[in-house]
């Protein structure tokens, strides 16, 4: 009787280990498995760009993260597209959870250089470079990018780039709440923080030396257009195809100006450039302006920002602190107030 007791009591104990043993195995089994889809995937997806034209290079790929992580990393990764575009790091890594492998979030730990097609080449480093992505079995996947405390270094032979650098940047982008074409609508936020101008540059003139923040929201009707990134143009595509930003809102600062910007409508040429008209009910905007015209850029026309400056400070003198209401013209590549050509239209990528 005392014999069959002790062995009840043995095969108790051992049951516990058992369990944990099964499900370890399980669970190894599952992350083998995930590990190898995402190499798969990944090869199957670069093999895909590459016939599109894409240029792919990298020092191997390297999994990794078991037993509660995916961990992916491309040691030199240098990454073009056919338009021109493209981003070269020291290293990018990709993390997933072993548990949600449909949200991912890569990081650039040693920063990264973003080539801009003709413009040549900058260099971004700064204390966070990130970018996360999830729902990814939908038609458009839920995307974050975040740059905490950036700062950008035009590379010898490229064009200055036009901040020098930032508190913070933020580019939100999910499927529109609200669609206003079908289900081919994204939502996009964009903030950026407390940017510094170059020195010389046209951020550094309109904000007398201070700081430059903007908030903007916009629906983009016709999104699926933008993902075909070729040697025409980023939104050569989604121009053909009648894409454009509907509607738009937000607020900047310059410095010691400020301004609600609002449009029922923006579009972009094929060259990328904003067409189209924008309100702006702007607080003190001769100071900005004249910063516009005092700047050593190349970019802007000076004469035509003074002149825009005297007439928005009559403007103003007549209304004393009160608001001033204009109207901002993005045509033929220029940004237009009233008969002033200021400087060449904002280019989106």
């Amino acid at each position: 009787m005392t014999d069959r007791v002790v062995r009840h009591s043995r095969r108790g104990l051992i049951i516990p280990f058992l369990i944990v043993g099964l499900a370890l195995a399980v669970w190894s089994g599952w992350w083998l498995y995930l590990s190898d889809q995402v190499r798969t995937r990944l090869e199957a997806q670069e093999a895909a760009l590459r016939s599109d034209g894409w240029v792919i290079t990298h020092d191997g790929t390297d999994i990794s993260g078991y037993p509660f992580r995916v961990r992916v990393a491309l040691p030199q990764a240098d990454i073009l597209a056919p338009s021109g575009h493209g981003i070269a790091a020291p290293e990018l890594v990709a993390e997933a959870n072993a548990w949600n492998p449909d949200h991912w979030v890569m990081i650039a730990p040693d920063g990264l250089t973003l080539t801009r097609a003709a413009k040549g080449r900058v260099k971004i480093d700064g204390d966070g470079l990130r970018l996360s992505v999830s729902d990814l079995r939908a038609r458009f996947p839920d995307l974050r990018v975040e740059m905490i405390r950036p700062t950008f270094t035009a590379q010898p032979g490229a064009e200055p780039f036009p901040i020098a650098s930032a508190r913070h940047i933020q580019l939100e982008t999910r499927p529109a709440q609200a669609p206003k074409a079908g289900d081919d609508s994204v939502d996009v936020l964009f903030r950026l923080v407390e940017a510094k101008g170059r020195p010389g540059g046209p951020v550094e003139g309109a904000t007398r030396q201070g700081e430059l923040s903007l908030d903007l929201e916009t629906t983009i009707v016709g999104a699926s257009h933008l993902r075909a990134i070729d040697g025409r143009g980023v939104f050569a595509a989604f121009t053909d195809a009648g894409g454009r930003f509907a509607p738009v809102r937000g607020e900047i600062r310059a410095g010691d100006s400020r301004a609600r910007l609002s449009s029922a409508t923006l579009s972009a040429d094929a060259n990328g450039r904003l067409t189209g008209t924008l309100a702006v009910v702007a607080e003190r905007p001769m100071q900005a302006i004249a910063g516009l015209a005092g700047s050593r850029t190349g970019t802007v026309n000076r004469p035509a920002a003074a002149g825009a400056a005297v007439a928005a400070g009559a403007e103003q003198a007549t209304r004393g602190e009160e608001p001033v209401e204009l109207t901002i013209d993005f045509r033929d590549g220029r940004t237009w107030l009233g008969p002033f050509a200021l400087a060449p239209a904002p280019k989106l990528f």
